[in-house]
């Protein structure tokens, strides 16, 4: 029999559904245990996907050993989490934000250097399906030069007194939000399409008195090819999509050949330069769990990695990047000016 990637996990809040889940789905891991400091909620969660509950996460990683910890705690525990696997020459990962900012990631990625074990940044946007189709008709020509990307960020969720309250409250605390928690997203995707970053600038807003941080954005980013992106962020405002959260809002592509758009029901299409007809645009994926199925596909990208050598994506020392953007957003919002990388 094949040998199975031993997992634990730490963390029980809103989205860890979906981290247990993907490792349920994987035949070639075991879960070997789930550590809460609420007990009785990590108890829960092995009921349903096997292993052990703890209270304590070194207690876990000393009885069990595993090959892999599953950081899905808040960011603020991040660090410590990392320093326990660091250790115990435990590779990790690790949910986004990740570590909370720059600073304390810089000090995670110098942990895992000096212990010799990864860290992975569960950062999976870049793993919807629809990304995937995007970035093989990119490189295949089908825009031929590009001129420019639009993302709108548009998911509905932020209106009133309520907004958040019903999924992941801690939102309204956030005195760094649209950013740090959202709009981070689709700076790694825009990096995954289209490469580095060489400048930014960035407007950004606070829509709904009731919360703490920004939750509008306007951010340009300029690659070092010359080619813009833009996010243009709002969580107040929807868009059309059957599922507002399948992918949280629409993209358009220009190129000299024509225009890709991606909808928000996950739909691909190719307009043709001097069309006014769209072109859909096949390709393969599940309409399970979050954002087609992303967890899964960046969980069995992990998997494979460990198991079987395959290449690995989002390194905490990679991952960086996007941080050092994610400030020089804040610091261009600040003043107004353009920030160069």
């Amino acid at each position: 029999m094949s040998r199975k990637l031993r997992v634990a996990a730490v963390g029980t809040g809103y989205f860890s559904q979906f981290h247990y889940d993907a490792w349920s789905r994987c035949a070639d891991v075991e879960l070997v245990g789930v550590a809460d400091l609420n007990l009785t909620q990590a108890e829960d969660v092995t009921a349903q996907h096997g292993g052990q509950a703890y209270g304590d996460c070194a207690e876990m990683l000393d009885g069990q050993k595993p090959d892999l910890l599953d950081i899905i705690t808040p960011p603020p525990s991040h660090l410590e989490m990392i320093g326990l696997a660091a250790e115990r020459g435990i590779n990790t990962v690790c949910q986004k934000p990740f570590c909370g900012g720059l600073e304390a990631a810089q000090r995670a990625v110098a942990l895992a250097t000096q212990s010799g074990i990864d860290i992975t940044v569960h950062e999976n946007f870049r793993f919807q399906p629809w990304y995937d189709a995007i970035k093989s008709q990119l490189d295949a020509g089908l825009l031929g030069q590009l001129y420019r990307a639009t993302f709108r960020l548009r998911p509905g969720d932020g209106q009133g007194a309520e907004a958040y309250l019903d999924r992941q409250p801690y939102f309204q605390q956030m005195e760094r939000f649209l950013i740090q928690e959202t709009a981070i997203h689709y700076v790694d995707v825009f990096r995954f399409l289209f490469g580095d970053v060489a400048s930014v600038w960035a407007d950004l807003a606070r829509l709904n008195p009731v919360i703490s941080g920004e939750d509008s954005c306007l951010v340009i980013l300029q690659f070092k090819d010359g080619f813009r992106g833009v996010l243009d962020g709002n969580r107040l405002s929807d868009h059309v999509a059957e599922n507002r959260r399948r992918t949280m809002g629409d993209m358009s592509i220009e190129g000299e050949k024509g225009e890709l758009v991606l909808t928000g029901d996950g739909q691909l299409s190719f307009r043709p330069h001097g069309s006014n007809e769209g072109q859909i645009i096949d390709f393969d994926w599940h309409d399970t769990g979050f954002g087609g199925d992303c967890v899964y596909r960046f969980t069995r990208h992990v998997v494979d990695h460990y198991l079987n050598g395959s290449p690995l994506q989002n390194l905490g020392r990679d991952y960086l990047a996007n941080l050092q953007i994610e400030e020089a957003i804040y610091a261009s919002a600040q003043d107004g000016a353009k920030r160069t990388l």
